[in-house]
């Protein structure tokens, strides 16, 4: 049985202002879901506080990843455990090659488990990356570049689905990744995320709009609203929230029906 990513009764705030009121869902691995809303419901909090921003104050609820409470956890072990985050803006480091960036995350992941660990050997690292740079249709000397320096939008978010393909998560979040992305660019990286699919990767798309969805195509899809998961259904509730904008959601809760 696969891991699972279960957010239970989740109260966050920033600079003692409540954001999230009480946000319930379950990912598991090979589950692609979908976290919608409008701008300032809660969504980049919630991607926020699953990786454990020191900025976003877990006041009451469980982050329980396979079987464990991570609420106490540092950042990079959760990200050991097998979470990532893709940014919705990374950032750039000049000076510091994708390569050798993607190298020494793996590295210390892997020094992390076995403090007498050497590191990957770099033959089988390059082996890795161009394996994995071919599974994207990437072209090799992109991993000769500075990290996101002087990258198109669309270049950052591939960045991301590499560091994706080559660190293996269980659980992937991918905070707004569409943001910013002309369609070209948006059908680039949903088709990163499509061959990493498998029964082995759980995704969290949490987006704006319902367009990266024509690609990503996701089995669950969860509308946030006030800091709480409001509705949740299959894929035909982004097709009615597309037409319908959230108006009707508005006065189903107004109604008390939600």
């Amino acid at each position: 049985m696969g891991a699972a990513l279960e957010i239970r009764n989740l109260h966050v705030s920033v600079e003692g202002q409540p954001i999230l009121k009480g946000v319930n869902l379950v990912v598991k691995q090979g589950e692609i879901h979908a976290l919608m809303g409008p701008n300032g419901s809660g969504k980049s909090t919630l991607a926020n506080t699953l990786m454990g921003h020191p900025a976003y104050e877990v006041t009451a609820g469980q982050i329980i990843f396979d079987g464990v409470d991570i609420v106490e956890l540092e950042t990079d072990e959760r990200s050991r455990m097998g979470l990532f985050l893709a940014f919705q803006y990374p950032v750039a480091v000049p000076g510091v090659t994708v390569a050798n960036f993607l190298r020494n995350a793996i590295n210390a992941r892997r020094k992390a488990q076995n403090p007498e660990d050497k590191g990957i050997p770099i033959p089988e690292f390059r082996k890795l990356l161009l394996q994995k740079m071919e599974l994207l249709q990437m072209d090799p000397s992109f991993g000769g570049r500075y990290l996101n320096d002087g990258f198109s939008g669309g270049e950052k978010k591939r960045a991301e689905i590499l560091q994706m393909a080559m660190l293996e998560p269980r659980i992937a979040i991918m905070d707004e990744t569409d943001s910013g992305l002309d369609i070209d660019a948006l059908r680039v990286v949903a088709e990163g995320v499509n061959r990493l699919r498998g029964p082995n990767l759980g995704v969290l798309v949490i987006t704006h709009y319902q367009r990266i969805l024509n690609y990503i195509k996701p089995e669950f899809v969860h509308i946030m609203m006030d800091g709480q998961i409001v509705e949740s259904g299959g894929p035909d509730l982004a097709l009615h929230l597309e037409e319908h904008g959230y108006v009707w959601l508005r006065e189903k809760q107004a109604n008390g029906d939600a």
